[in-house]
């Protein structure tokens, strides 16, 4: 293949004007973005049309290693089709908001063009599942009235498709893409500013200070620093590919097999979204779509975030203790000096304002705004390192790059919203979910459970979340879940999907670092974050578990016994032998059914047979000991 030699003058003029073009609308975005979440939105249609405008253009310019002439023409086609398709919008854009425009002939074949760009984009940063499933959405749309049954509809043509998709908000304008625009772009800088900031390396040694002295301590500070880094950062791949560099090895170091390492920080990495007080950019779109205050969503996510964390540390220390890993020396410990509790300020003042100013009533987008103003004038105050203007544009660069990926992948998702109300396919697949699980709720959980590991397998948490949620949120409320569980239902099984085989895409970035076969750790890492499988039944059946929906007293008490007895079931059970493994399985899973009989039977059998197993143990040990008589 013909590739342009980097060596002409050319190319590198070439890629200096690309480079000062990525540049120029990743400052353009930011500062909207500032704008918008200081003051508020001042127009919706530029906030949500820009908005995404300029993620598309900043992946198409972002500056990357040599590329072929043909790859080139094809950015420029895509470029050219994308300003053209802007232009007639913003020509029409009066006409459209009176609601009697009525599409020509150009608007309908520029609005295809710009869907066609927003799949391309689409399928290079999130991948070809998302982009299958648009298609299959916008197929459903165009042809479904010959399907016969429940799925069959009234019919849409071309014209009404592409102006519910790209000219109206209803379609990739809609309302997840606003809340992007609006609210979650303020975040994502927020994190990426923190990084180059350096508040993750410290993250890091402040995890290890604190729980370093642990048997098997490297793994557990590991979990830490990930977890309160993954909050932020909302990408699990992000995250291992953030932490793990450091983590990873040292856990290797410490007597723990790569595979292990590995898996360790997969499942630590991908458990951030689900950690408050952020919660990666889930949080706010939540909120948005259920009405429920984001204080409360974080408050209802805590209990269960906790649960997921502990079962980890649980696992490390049964690991620990099977492979005679022995305590450290405390004094071998990395020591927090005053400079790193001054950089430790730069992620905890700011935590501090988001939370305090949520609680006064401010919105999200402003504690984002003021969040970031503070972590940048406390990380040039306090880390000398970063005073230059590198150090800017790397954060610019990092952001934008990132907001980019999350407008594009927000639009796609708005293909399927669109398709959907035009035709009603998701009140009739909901329908179709209540009529297959006969009215059976752990039946309507199994299958939203199973769509979400399968849409969530190569896709990030927020676009799966979004097409799970909208397809068969409306059939698990209509049995009696409440709204909140029924969305942290799908959050969970669309996290847990980035460490699940066959694509696991965390468990690929982790075994990159840790050199190890990506789908052993995918199921170490899956053993490992079991409970993250569970919790969502569990809170689905138990609402107090969230703290508040139907909250009891009693009810929390006991589900918070079975959960715990199950944590530790799966620690000290599951690295026996796999008959131990599928016993505490099973076990687990008795115990989180709402059957009380079946709970309490699980409960007493279990403890009944690791009673005789330790027993065994014992007496086999005493046996071994015996000094054999003369």
């Amino acid at each position: 293949m013909i590739t342009i030699n980097p060596d002409t003058t050319l190319l590198r003029w070439a890629r200096l004007l690309r480079h000062g073009l990525f540049l120029l609308l990743a400052t353009i975005l930011i500062v909207g973005t500032f704008y918008t979440a200081r003051f508020g939105i001042y127009d919706d249609t530029l906030v949500r049309v820009g908005g995404l405008a300029l993620g598309i253009l900043l992946l198409l310019s972002r500056p990357g290693p040599a590329t072929t002439p043909i790859k080139l023409i094809v950015d420029i086609a895509l470029c050219a089709l994308l300003l053209a398709a802007l232009a007639r919008y913003a020509l029409i854009a009066q006409s459209l908001e009176t609601g009697l425009y009525f599409l020509e002939p150009i608007d309908v074949w520029l609005g295809i063009g710009a869907l066609v760009v927003v799949l391309e984009m689409a399928r290079r940063k999130v991948g070809l599942p998302l982009v299958l499933v648009c298609a299959i959405a916008m197929g459903y749309g165009l042809y479904g009235e010959q399907l016969g049954g429940i799925l069959s509809h009234t019919g849409v043509s071309w014209p009404d498709m592409t102006f519910t998709l790209w000219y109206s908000f209803d379609g990739v304008f809609g309302r997840p893409l606003a809340v992007v625009v609006s609210t979650i772009i303020i975040f994502i800088i927020f994190g990426a500013l923190l990084e180059v900031l350096g508040a993750g390396d410290v993250l890091l040694k402040l995890a290890m200070r604190s729980l370093g002295w642990l048997r098997g301590g490297s793994a557990h500070a590991a979990v830490l620093a990930s977890a309160l880094f993954g909050s932020v950062s909302g990408s699990a791949v992000a995250n291992v590919v953030g932490t793990g560099v450091v983590t990873i090895p040292m856990i290797k170091r410490s007597g723990f097999s790569a595979r292990f390492a590995g898996a360790v920080e997969t499942a630590a990495s991908s458990g951030g979204q689900i950690m408050p007080p952020i919660m990666g950019a889930v949080a706010f779109i939540m909120s948005d779509l259920t009405g429920i205050p984001y204080l409360q969503i974080c408050l209802a996510a805590l209990i269960p975030a906790a649960l997921y964390y502990g079962s980890l540390f649980a696992c490390i220390s049964a690991e620990a203790r099977r492979a005679g890993i022995e305590r450290p020396d405390r004094d071998s410990l990395p020591r927090m000096t005053r400079h790193d509790w001054l950089m430790l300020s730069i992620f905890a003042v700011p935590l501090v304002t988001i939370v305090a100013m949520l609680m006064d009533g401010k919105s999200p987008a402003l504690a984002g705004f003021w969040a970031t103003v503070i972590a940048l004038v406390l990380g040039l105050g306090i880390n000398p390192k970063v005073r230059s203007l590198t150090t800017l544009r790397n954060a610019v660069a990092s952001a934008a790059s990132a907001s980019a990926t999350i407008l594009v992948a927000v639009g796609a998702v708005g293909i399927i919203v669109g398709v959907m109300n035009l035709t009603g396919l998701g009140l009739r697949f909901a329908a179709l979910a209540q009529t297959l699980s006969d009215g059976s709720l752990l039946m309507s959980l199994l299958l939203m459970a199973l769509a979400c590991l399968v849409m969530g397998m190569g896709m990030p948490t927020v676009p799966a979340y979004l097409i799970i949620i909208l397809v068969m949120g409306p059939a698990v409320e209509a049995l009696g879940v409440p709204t909140v569980a029924a969305h942290l239902f799908v959050v969970y099984f669309a996290v847990m999907s980035a460490i699940t085989p066959p694509v696991a895409l965390a468990a690929f970035a982790a075994a990159s670092i840790a050199k190890a076969n990506p789908m052993g750790i995918s199921l170490t890492a899956v053993r490992l974050a079991l409970i993250g499988f569970l919790v969502p039944f569990a809170f689905a059946f138990n609402p107090s578990l969230l703290l508040i929906a139907d909250f009891s007293v009693t009810e929390f008490c006991w589900i918070m016994l079975r959960l715990g007895f199950a944590i530790w079931m799966l620690a000290a059970m599951a690295g026996r032998s796999t008959l131990w493994t599928l016993f505490s399985i099973a076990t687990a899973v008795c115990l989180i059914m709402p059957m009380l009989s079946l709970q309490i039977t699980a409960l007493l059998l279990s403890l009944g047979i690791e009673v005789f197993y330790r027993i065994r143990c014992t007496a086999n040990n005493r046996s071994l000991v015996q000094p054999d008589k003369i």
